[in-house]
């Protein structure tokens, strides 16, 4: 988190929170996509706090991070859920989320 607040060109950190506390965050990561012809975001860390949950919280903030993509015309928003986590995938397909026929691979490069 410390790398997007110390440089704001590679992401932005949303949060909702009331005059006392942070309920939630998302972090968001900016690239580009030659297939999509511009900036993309890659969403990460969608995480509010398990007693505010169920409470419309995620949404706002989702839908914040949606309006701000659409203002700052970034093409496309992807994200990645864990497969056994069908609560994550209902909630992200509630806010027009589809499945991607991409698949997701990595190579760590730490040990």
């Amino acid at each position: 988190l410390r790398s997007i607040l110390e440089q704001p060109n590679r992401g932005r950190i949303f949060v909702v929170r009331t005059d006392y506390e942070i309920l939630g965050m998302v972090n968001v990561l900016f690239t580009i996509s030659t297939a999509m012809g511009g900036f993309v975001i890659l969403l990460e860390d969608v995480i509010i706090h398990p007693e505010f949950r169920g409470l419309g919280y995620g949404t706002q903030l989702m839908e914040y991070v949606i309006e701000f993509a659409r203002r700052k015309d970034f093409k496309r928003i992807t994200l990645l859920t864990d497969k056994i986590s069908a609560e994550s995938q209902r909630f992200f397909e509630k806010l027009l989320f589809r499945h991607s026929s991409m698949i997701p691979m990595r190579l760590n490069l730490e040990p």
